[in-house]
């Protein structure tokens, strides 16, 4: 179903409901630059380290997009699991999952306390960003924590830039992206707005940080489009 979500004037924060759920998957592969090619990049680089009976988690799940199409390429039998917060993102990801007969477990959960134990890769692809910073690095640790040796965390995330300037010509930037997709002018201020303090975007020298504190011993770039980072941090 195409996002005509922001069409209307809003009437609250953004929060992923059910009318977000429904128009989920356009959302993101017409908001996020390259949303498609970096999923599929991260999928390759997880075949690229599967193993036999290796455990993965994606934070923030949504309607299991990520985590279907990752089933279709493994060739090793890997356990997946996807947790989110809002019950109409896991309903959504339910139906697909039957749809497609594939073993997958969903949960809903708060990524925020939910116990990490034994996992070999978790992944959160723009879901970071919508955690309050405070709570975001207590996040990090808890992930490390979670994490088997040489256990491996890709997240994707908006960033933002300290030069002021360079950060807002690729804010215009990246409008114009959104405008080449179909979106209006008005739908790109109402979804600013409603996002305004919703999200908060770290640097991308603030998220490796974060991760380097949180005991990962490297932290590397996959993918960068103007403020759109894909990062890799080791255990």
């Amino acid at each position: 179903m195409k996002d005509k979500i922001f069409q209307k004037p809003i009437e609250k924060k953004f929060e992923f409901d059910q009318a977000v759920a429904s128009v989920f998957d356009d959302m993101l592969s017409r908001s996020v630059p390259f949303y498609n090619e970096v999923s599929h990049l991260i999928i390759a680089y997880i075949v690229a380290n599967q193993k036999e009976n290796a455990t993965l988690i994606d934070l923030g799940s949504s309607t299991a997009k990520f985590l279907l199409e990752l089933h279709h390429k493994l060739n090793a039998k890997m356990h997946l699991k996807g947790i989110d917060n809002s019950q109409a993102m896991v309903d959504q990801a339910l139906q697909k999952c039957k749809a497609y007969g594939a073993d997958i477990t969903l949960e809903l959960a708060d990524m925020l306390t939910y116990n990490y134990h034994n996992f070999d890769f978790i992944v959160a692809n723009y879901t970071l960003q919508f955690i309050r910073p405070i709570q975001r690095i207590e996040l990090i640790k808890k992930l490390h924590n979670g994490l088997n040796e040489e256990g491996i965390f890709i997240f994707s995330e908006k960033v933002v830039f300290e030069d002021k300037k360079l950060d807002k010509q690729l804010i215009d930037i990246y409008y114009d992206y959104k405008k080449l997709q179909g979106y209006s002018e008005y739908e790109i201020a109402q979804k600013r707005e409603a996002l305004e303090n919703v999200l908060v975007p770290f640097t991308i020298a603030e998220n490796i940080e974060m991760c380097k504190k949180a005991g990962f011993k490297k932290v590397d770039t996959l993918f960068q489009w103007a403020n759109f980072v894909t990062f890799v941090a080791k255990k």
